[in-house]
């Protein structure tokens, strides 16, 4: 990565995304940033600036696919590359498998897979033409093993991981890394705003996200690991113990999954 990278963040207007942003201003690296509420997103471009970096806002809803090549033209345009594309966007849920509506698993789809993997597929040719670039993608712990109540969201995290391990394995020779964000517990809105069965907002912070670790925290460890280029990042407390289990104690895991206290 050059000193001074040219990064465009989604889902930067709050939570990891905006911690991340900065941390990456106070190393003054070029910024766009991007999420659907502008005005907070203003905010976060103000105080980047404050930190020294360049940096530009770019609003787009991600849920609307048809927006996706544009809005990944125009970030490209922006300051003519892009080096770091940390995908990070996404949505959580809160609602059992026959509960849920179908319109919900959609929504849930295109926001946390079908978005990232567009933006993924529209960059790639830009960042092979220019010697390479990172992608980092959020994915979760819940992208390890399933537990109550996340049905879609597990299967969006699940598709981030087979999309992008195949992504790096097609163009690792042209200089494409990935770099897969897995998250646990971080206290961010992300419980908030996650969709219940019918749509609507969950609208409280669940206990587990209130004794999770700081975004500010998470967004140190995330830094680090997409300027190495690490595989793969783990990112919470107690509960990454989890996706050790999975691996090497599969059957354990299913018991301690049926037990998880999902709210």
């Amino acid at each position: 990565m050059s000193t001074k990278p040219i990064i465009w963040i989604t889902g930067a207007s709050s939570g990891i995304g905006e911690a991340t942003a900065y941390r990456f201003a106070r190393e003054q690296a070029s910024l766009i940033l991007t999420a659907t509420r502008l005005e907070q997103l203003a905010k976060v471009q103000q105080e980047c600036i404050r930190l020294g970096a360049r940096c530009e806002v770019l609003s787009c809803d991600l849920s609307d696919l048809s927006r996706i090549d544009a809005v990944t033209d125009q970030a490209l345009a922006r300051f003519g590359r892009i080096d770091v594309a940390f995908l990070n966007a996404g949505i959580s849920q809160r609602s059992k498998v026959v509960d849920t509506f179908p319109e919900v698993h959609h929504t849930i789809m295109e926001i946390n897979f079908f978005s990232p993997s567009m933006i993924a597929r529209r960059l790639l040719p830009s960042m092979i033409a220019q010697g390479g670039g990172t992608i980092a993608v959020t994915s979760s712990i819940a992208g390890r093993f399933g537990f109550p109540l996340r049905s879609s969201y597990a299967a969006s995290k699940f598709a981030l991981y087979g999309f992008f391990e195949t992504l790096q394995a097609e163009y690792h020779g042209d200089n494409i890394r990935v770099v897969m964000v897995c998250p646990g517990r971080v206290r961010t809105q992300i419980s908030f705003n996650a969709l219940e069965a019918d749509g609507t907002k969950h609208g409280r912070m669940d206990e587990g996200q209130q004794k999770g670790i700081t975004a500010d925290k998470a967004a140190r460890k995330i830094v680090r690991a997409i300027k190495k280029q690490k595989p793969e990042v783990l990112v919470g407390g107690p509960e990454l113990l989890m996706v050790h289990i999975k691996r090497f104690l599969p059957a354990l895991s299913r018991r301690l999954a049926r037990k998880v206290n999902a709210t």
